[in-house]
């Protein structure tokens, strides 16, 4: 693929480059917090948030323009304005181009679709555990006027293609749309268009963003389809986290050709089948993922031997998504547990759903469970251990904080441990 490096161009790039120039001339510091690993303090510019603002308005413009005449939309805004997502995407986008947002002071499903209903409004900026409550509530949903609903952009986390389509069934005129950001690229890097939908992937470079995927033995990757880490440039790349050179160095480099971000997230670039425009597809982060390995019997002249396949890697977003299409399952959360043969294994955490028939035991409906992951996926994507929960815990951006259900498990191994030894 040529050239190695992504890059997203526009006719209107000139005009990108004189805002950056008027805007760089003060760079006031803001302070954002970086949810996604240990939190640190992150430098965001004034010229940041501008850069992303109108990367993200020429995005859509074509688009506006032709359709809506340029005309602004009403969109819902109930995410915290104190996250980057709600920050720049509504509270300074949207008001960029003159969009109507009506804010909620915090979601409530029936106050969230009485909104829709009453403002008519056409433009959802959601998380994925508001797609999840939404498909695991559409008889409520039915109650509701949403015939004004256009658009739903999903982001912070990833969205599985099941939650996708369970959701385009009910509301076929909805377009699903997904985005990929991070605090440190100040939003978005890669968005939906809204004439290039493609489910399950996290859209287009943004106007002025370039990318490149990297494997683990730090060479560049130059085919689609192959994932690896992926290194981002853009003008809305922030100055570092605050206070933490040593995070900063870590996180943000310099080379030939300007400086880039190490986002840990693995990804990977695919074409679309129908339109031939290069996707973003994120697999999941880095650290999170599952690392099975897996082993193999072979006979030869009447000889056994047992190869190890080190280092499958298991997407705990990937088993998420096909989670939440069980009729069983309300939400969901995978981690990492140790294995003895396979070094390590999947434990999903499960918050039951009200479809379970009254009386069913806990053994038939994690059998259930089992035997569906089974049904569909590879023998290393299996899950070793069902665990129910009363809520998956979530930052309020809508990301799972695995860190948290696998220090529990973590101590409650800890703890049989030691009782076995007394």
């Amino acid at each position: 693929m040529e050239p190695r490096t992504r890059k997203a161009t526009n006719c209107i790039h000139l005009l990108f480059e004189r805002h950056f120039r008027i805007a760089c001339k003060f760079r006031p510091r803001t302070l954002g917090i970086c949810t996604n690993r240990e939190q640190k303090g992150v430098q965001i510019s004034h010229y940041n948030i501008i850069s992303n603002v109108l990367q993200r308005a020429t995005f859509e413009a074509p688009w506006r323009e032709k359709n809506n005449n340029g005309a602004s939309e009403v969109v819902i805004g109930f995410l915290p304005f104190s996250h980057i997502y709600g920050l720049v995407l509504i509270c300074h986008t949207s008001t960029y181009r003159g969009d109507q947002v009506i804010v909620l002071p915090k979601f409530d499903l029936t106050h969230f679709l009485k909104s829709i209903e009453r403002f008519k409004i056409e433009e959802l900026f959601v998380v994925p555990p508001v797609v999840v409550q939404m498909t695991n509530n559409l008889e409520l949903l039915k109650t509701f006027d949403l015939s004004s609903v256009k658009f739903l952009y999903t982001g912070a986390a990833p969205l599985g293609k099941e939650s996708v389509a369970k959701l385009r069934t009910a509301y076929n005129n909805w377009n699903v749309c997904q985005a990929y950001g991070l605090t440190e690229s100040a939003t978005v890097v890669s968005s939906t268009s809204r004439v290039d939908l493609w489910p399950g992937s996290s859209g287009s470079l943004l106007p002025g963003a370039e990318i490149r995927i990297m494997s683990t033995d730090g060479t560049e990757i130059d085919s689609y389809d192959t994932p690896g880490e992926i290194l981002v440039k853009a003008p809305s790349v922030v100055i570092g986290y605050l206070g933490n050179a040593k995070a900063t160095e870590e996180a943000f480099f310099e080379d030939s050709n300007g400086r880039w971000l190490k986002t840990g997230d693995e990804g990977e670039v695919r074409v679309c089948p129908e339109t031939g425009n290069e996707h973003i597809w994120i697999v999941d982060r880095i650290k999170e993922l599952i690392k099975v390995n897996v082993r193999t019997h072979m006979k030869f002249d009447g000889r056994h031997s047992t190869n190890i396949t080190k280092g499958n890697q298991v997407a705990p977003a990937e088993l998420e998504a096909h989670l939440l299409s069980h009729p069983y399952v309300a939400d969901a959360a995978v981690i990492s547990i140790p294995h003895e043969s396979s070094g390590e294994a999947p434990k999903a955490y499960i918050v039951k759903s009200k479809n379970i028939v009254s009386g069913e035991k806990d053994d038939e409906i994690i059998q259930s469970i089992l035997d569906d992951v089974k049904a569909h996926k590879t023998k290393y994507k299996w899950i070793r251990e069902v665990e129910f929960i009363d809520i998956i815990p979530k930052s309020p951006s809508g990301k799972i904080l695995r860190r948290m259900l696998r220090d529990a498990d973590r101590s409650r191994r800890k703890l049989e441990r030691v009782q076995a030894r007394l």
